[in-house]
């Protein structure tokens, strides 16, 4: 187990860290707008997913080959400006009166909005979070320095996976539910406008994660 002191310093940090807005939280906002909590759960449980395998292969050194092989680590990068930039377009071109309109013919029949897109918006926010080199960084560079290597490696990883996780989903919730209530109480001009800030948003991370090096971290 982590030792307490430890515990809390790592919770401090990973809070700061994962309510800043990012690609999945930002990720977590577009999908309440666009298919209520349904649809955000299942891009929750993609981007935790995500975070999950990216520190089971920091913790069994896939990770330190990421790091040592610029090779690599700029494939990565690239994909991950790519795709970045991808879902910014789809964003900047989403249309609020449709969406507002899913919604509310979802809560008519039952409640069940963005079913279908459940899968889709699953696989998103796992390619979102596996092609960020940040998360890579903060997974393999500032996560083992809470792990005491005197002691059981493996559980002190998962206990700091689990506290990471938990304090995650709650960011991305808080952001999802946010924009379910967006789509109930903004015009469809408001929703444009915070649709167009995400998509804004997602190309000032594709444009910094262009420039980014690993020297900056």
């Amino acid at each position: 187990m982590v030792e307490p002191a430890t515990l809390l310093m790592f919770v401090a940090t990973s809070l700061l860290l994962v309510v800043t807005p990012g690609p999945t939280m930002l990720l977590a906002l577009a999908n309440g707008i666009a298919g209520g909590l349904r649809q955000a759960v299942w891009g929750m449980a993609g981007a935790t997913f995500g975070s999950l395998l990216l520190i089971a292969a920091v913790a069994v050194g896939l990770g330190a080959l990421l790091m040592a092989s610029e090779a690599l680590f700029e494939l990565l990068r690239l994909l991950g400006v790519g795709y970045l930039v991808w879902l910014g377009i789809g964003l900047w071109r989403a249309k609020p009166v449709a969406l507002a309109a899913q919604v509310a013919g979802a809560d008519r029949a039952g409640g069940r909005p963005g079913a279908a897109a459940g899968w889709p918006a699953f696989r998103r926010s796992v390619t979102v979070q596996l092609s960020n080199p940040k998360a890579l960084l903060f997974f393999s560079a500032f996560m083992p320095q809470f792990v005491d290597t005197a002691r059981p490696v493996a559980a002190q990883y998962a206990e700091l996976a689990l506290v990471f996780t938990a304090l995650d989903l709650c960011a991305m919730l808080a952001y999802a539910s946010a924009g379910r209530q967006a789509v109930r109480l903004l015009s469809a001009r408001g929703l444009r406008v915070i649709n167009r800030g995400c998509a804004a948003f997602m190309f000032f991370l594709a444009a910094a994660l262009a420039l980014f090096r690993r020297g900056n971290v």
